[in-house]
């Protein structure tokens, strides 16, 4: 074969093979990509155990994917599992309560009436009790419905999950033990220079970390500080604690669309200090912490604009499903980093374009 062919060849060999290998591995991208993140993540810790045992790389990945194991999948499940009986709990104790209470003397009230309908100028219309009871009762109806389905199919639909976890676990363990042979060949085989794949898998890896463990120790906080809060007033401390850590997995807005109407409630049955308590506490303390610790966790050039880890989760959740929560806030870690690479690629080019803007403002002006 003559040389001029030798190096097309090989090339369109490589593309048939990479697109071979992409249907083969297809359906186990998504357990690919999550391990690989967790390994990434996690991968200080592994370092740790292994110097701890002497160098002993492949009983330190073992021991560090049982740890997240224990530490992360199984207490999922039990909350799951409570979750869905206290939905339903929940939902049968607001029935009892409005079959119990004369709800009119709430709904029918000067304050609320004139105060709280006038100021959203509903006074005019038919809100009568029998109206919105029925109304936040079919609400609550939903909602108790969607925890209890969703944490039904999370325990029975056992096949597939367990799988998918076996998979992950699987290949967390390899890329532990050989993850820096694979990065090393990656980084040999790219096209890009020595500087760049470096740059890419450093500030991938800071953004991932910085991201992931923020957003999730940010959740378990605000989750355990929310549990105090409504345990004080007599609220079930393990419920309240879980839907506000679920809540607070979505930035800035999350744990307040749990204590907002929760503190509402309490004002409009009566419960005066329990209603403006969870509201002061809900504002000073479980958003509060949110904002802390994300401020220490999160570096500077680590950072991603918390609107976007918001809707990351929601479209990572919608396209991949469970492992979206990791992988959706993930994949916008990559297009920071990418989009970094880019900046450090073309600014001489971006610098002499905004010198020549300046000089074109300085021109305009001296007219």
């Amino acid at each position: 074969m003559s040389k001029n062919l030798t190096k097309p060849f090989l090339l369109i060999l490589v593309a048939l093979v990479i697109v071979a290998c992409y249907f083969i591995f297809r359906p186990f991208l998504t357990e690919i990509f999550v391990a690989a993140i967790l390994a990434s993540v996690f991968y200080t810790p592994y370092l740790r155990f292994a110097k701890f045992l002497h160098g002993r790389k492949k009983l330190a990945a073992s021991l560090m994917c049982i740890l997240l194991l224990v530490i992360i999948i199984l207490p999922t499940i039990q909350l799951l599992a409570y979750t869905g009986q206290r939905s339903v709990v929940a939902y049968n104790a607001t029935v009892v309560f409005f079959n119990e209470h004369n709800t009119n003397e709430i709904f029918q009230a000067d304050f609320f009436n004139r105060g709280v309908l006038g100021y959203l100028h509903l006074s005019s219309y038919d809100l009568n009790s029998t109206t919105l009871q029925s109304t936040l009762l079919e609400i609550f109806k939903k909602s108790s419905n969607w925890l209890l389905d969703g944490a039904t199919m999370a325990l029975k639909g056992t096949t597939d999950f367990v799988v998918s976890l076996i998979l992950v676990i699987i290949a967390m363990f390899f890329f532990f033990v050989d993850g820096q042979g694979m990065l090393k060949r990656l980084m040999r085989i790219s096209p890009l220079p020595d500087k760049y794949d470096q740059t890419l898998f450093l500030k991938f890896r800071a953004v991932s970390y910085a991201t992931f463990i923020s957003t999730f120790v940010a959740a378990v906080a605000q989750g355990l500080v929310g549990a105090i809060g409504f345990a004080i007033i007599g609220f079930p401390a393990l419920l309240a604690g879980i839907l506000v850590a679920l809540l607070s997995l979505l930035p800035y807005i999350g744990a307040a669309l749990f204590y907002v109407p929760m503190g509402i409630y309490y004002l409009l049955i009566g419960n005066i200090w329990q209603g403006i308590f969870i509201l002061i506490w809900g504002t000073m303390v479980i958003s509060t912490i949110d904002n802390v610790i994300r401020t220490y966790m999160v570096k500077g050039e680590a950072e991603i604009n918390p609107i976007f880890v918001l809707f990351s989760i929601l479209g990572g959740v919608v396209m991949f499903g469970f492992w979206g929560v990791v992988l959706g806030p993930l994949v916008v870690a990559l297009a920071v980093t990418v989009f970094h690479i880019y900046e450090l690629e073309f600014c001489d080019m971006l610098e002499d374009r905004e010198m020549g803007d300046e000089e074109e403002k300085v021109a305009v002006v001296n007219k």
